[in-house]
């Protein structure tokens, strides 16, 4: 199976942290800011939404690789921004950069990398 996945592909999502997102509803910390799951959570969403629709029916991807770095304290209220970038496809493994931010300034950034699957057969393998 060849992707057609374009190199450079840029996607962004938008999320307002809400206080389910804060570290301390995680139980990441106690502190009620913009947790490091959460944030890991909207990259992912961010890279997985923006290859879909180049895939093929039935394929879907699952995350393998995540290299992060939480830069800056965020509190509910506020809104924060991921935007991905394809920036390698290399037979069925896509991996992206990935930058969150706050108004304009970086509050985290990562190396994120997906595989894509046959969605009946990874589950077939999982449930044998």
């Amino acid at each position: 199976m060849e992707l057609n996945i374009p190199e450079s592909l840029i996607y962004e999502i938008k999320q307002t942290v809400a206080p389910e997102h804060t570290a301390k509803a995680y139980g990441s910390g106690l502190a009620e800011v913009y947790a490091t799951p959460a944030m890991i959570a909207l990259m992912e969403n961010a890279a997985y939404r923006s290859i879909e629709e180049f895939l093929p029916e039935g394929y879907s991807s699952v995350g393998m690789e995540m290299n992060m770095q939480h830069l800056k304290a965020t509190l509910p209220g506020k809104e924060v921004k991921a935007i991905s970038k394809v920036t390698e496809v290399d037979e069925r493994k896509v991996t992206f950069e990935i930058k969150v931010f706050e108004n304009e300034e970086l509050a985290g950034s990562a190396i994120h990398k997906r595989f894509v699957i046959n969605n009946q057969r990874f589950m077939e393998k999982l449930n044998n």
